[in-house]
């Protein structure tokens, strides 16, 4: 029986992966690199350590990767101040169905606190959650299951009570890794095989979870 659903927030609830990809773009046009789409999927549900990585492979040590960090994620809040949050479809829909049939709610992302909180308030997205772990609270990122170990510890739920819902690769495997149900909804990049046999469910959009839940009430 599902007690409670934990959201992943950039991609899954916010349609922020293909800004970030622009971010990430306009900050390296700025000395004449590039980052093609493909690459940019690998970090999709990464830690900044994956970030650091990558760019020492790709630009070299010489890369001033935090700097780098900085403007994409300014890049992106000037987006979200002058466009608005872009919240995926059927997400209200869902979330206010969770709500009005008494299911716990949590956020659980990579993304650390003050994004998180900033964006959700932005989004007008707060007062579904009953709480919400980001990823500076956590010590080990996905695919380790700790944030969602935690997140459910904080619902006080257990796991096998437990709905995940997630677009990334990484954040499906901490699903499986934690023995959580997770259901996939894809974003810029459709998961490999190996993770999709890690899913309970692989889901369209949002409005599919809420018809799934409300057939299996």
């Amino acid at each position: 029986m599902i007690e409670a659903v934990i959201f992943d927030m950039d991609g899954l609830m916010i349609d922020s992966e293909r800004v970030t990809y622009e971010g990430y773009c306009h900050v390296l046009a700025q000395d004449n690199l590039t980052m093609s789409e493909e690459t940019y999927k690998t970090l999709l549900g990464k830690t900044v350590k994956a970030v650091y990585e990558l760019f020492e492979k790709d630009y070299g040590d010489k890369y001033d990767v935090a700097e780098v960090i900085k403007e994409v994620h300014q890049y992106i809040n000037d987006r979200f101040e002058n466009e608005g949050v872009p919240i995926k479809k059927g997400l209200v829909k869902l979330l206010q169905f969770l709500k009005d049939n008494n299911y716990k709610t949590i956020v659980a992302t990579s993304s650390h606190r003050n994004r998180v909180d900033k964006i959700l308030n932005q989004a007008g997205l707060t007062k579904y959650f009953d709480d919400s772990i980001c990823g500076d609270e956590v010590a080990k990122g996905k695919p380790d299951p700790e944030v969602f170990l935690k997140a459910c510890s904080k619902l006080n739920v257990k796991p096998e009570n437990a709905l995940v819902l997630e677009d990334s690769e990484s954040g499906i495997n901490a699903a499986y890794n934690a023995n959580i149900k997770v259901i996939a909804i894809p974003d810029m990049k459709y998961p490999e095989e190996k993770y999709l046999k890690m899913t309970y469910n692989v889901m369209d959009d949002l409005l599919q979870v809420k018809e799934f839940l409300q057939q299996n009430k």
